[in-house]
């Protein structure tokens, strides 16, 4: 660089300006460029150090006992990728994490344990290893456990994309445990049976009614069309949850699939703009990603940053969930795969 075309640089910074043409490259890229770094986090090694967190703060002190997966790439952002956030969330027998809302979109998928609940605007479910259960943006929830061991769940938030829009918003609710209003699986017998209310016409992007999705029941669909089908040679067998009354994404911000792979699989490799979590439920195996291989168990969580190249290979019969910001990218018609 010129002496010149520094003191020019200088003079035009006193005025906020910058030379595009210094920065262009980094701002439209070829192709994605995430910060984000491959990851996994393997639950039989954390395990122990969230159970030392119930020894450390109590829920209610804590309002959520969560331990952040932050990933390694963007540490001290509180996120796993650009525009997600992940933490293993505990709650111990007898306590309950008090009743609040935002307008951050939330999922839970349990992990270990059993006996807790989640509440959703009055209605509560119990918590069982794999159910996806969803709170929806602005909708109170507590969560309580009545049962005689800890239980873990991961969660999963649209935090980093609320906050880069500065649209975030929280409050606490009067009570720290909401009065049951409706019993449990109201909700999934009148959004969730392929039967709706005469007066129920959602929009497109509203968040499903539907915040349970039962692990036994999307095991057994699984199981079902890998007996009926050959697996994709790029997914295996994969399918996308839904909102039952539109057939979109059940959180307008945040995308959530199931896979199972046979034993002895292997996927050809693929790579999406959306930066994927994905989590083992069951088997284990390996993943491949931008010639990286991490091997994962039960209960293991691993992150895709976006455009980096992932194969699966399977040692066990094997059923991952995983979730993204694809509905966020669609909606803006930026989202691209590309299999290879």
């Amino acid at each position: 660089m010129t002496d010149a075309r520094r003191a020019y640089y200088d003079r035009i910074a006193a005025h906020g300006l910058t030379p595009l043409w210094e920065v262009l490259g980094a701002l439209v890229p070829p192709e994605p460029r995430s910060p984000a770094v491959p990851a996994l986090w393997r639950y039989a090694e954390l395990r122990e150090h969230v159970m030392e967190a119930g020894r450390v703060i109590t829920a209610e002190e804590a309002e959520r006992r969560v331990l952040i997966l932050e990933n390694p790439g963007l540490r001290g952002q509180s996120c796993i990728t650009q525009s997600l956030y992940a933490g293993l969330q505990l709650i111990l027998p007898g306590e309950v994490a008090p009743a609040h809302r935002h307008t951050q979109s939330a999922l839970r998928l349990v992990l270990d344990g059993e006996g807790a609940y989640t509440a959703v605007d009055g209605e509560r479910t119990t918590m069982r290893r794999g159910d996806f259960i969803i709170t929806p943006a602005w909708t109170f929830h507590d969560h309580g456990n009545l049962g005689d061991q800890p239980v873990v769940w991961l969660d999963g938030l649209d935090i980093p994309t609320v906050r880069f829009l500065d649209a975030g918003f929280a409050e606490k609710a009067v009570t720290q445990v909401q009065s049951v209003a409706r019993p449990e699986g109201d909700a999934l017998a009148r959004y969730g049976a392929n039967l709706l209310p005469l007066d129920y016409a959602p929009k497109p992007a509203d968040p499903t009614r539907v915040f349970v999705y039962p692990h036994e029941k999307t095991r057994a669909a699984m199981q079902a069309i890998a007996a009926a089908s050959a697996p994709d040679p790029h997914l295996a067998h994969k399918q996308r949850y839904v909102n039952p009354a539109t057939g979109t994404s059940p959180m307008p911000t945040i995308a959530a699939f199931t896979q199972a792979i046979p034993a002895g699989f292997e996927t050809r490799a693929l790579r999406s703009t959306d930066g994927t979590i994905h989590v083992c439920l069951e088997g284990s195996g390996e993943a491949e990603i931008a010639g990286t291989t991490y091997r994962f168990a039960e209960n293991d969580v691993f992150v895709v940053p976006s455009w980096h190249r992932l194969q699966l290979r399977a040692s066990r019969d094997t059923m991952l969930f995983s979730f993204s910001d694809r509905p966020v990218q669609q909606a803006l018609g930026l989202w691209r795969e590309e299999r290879l």
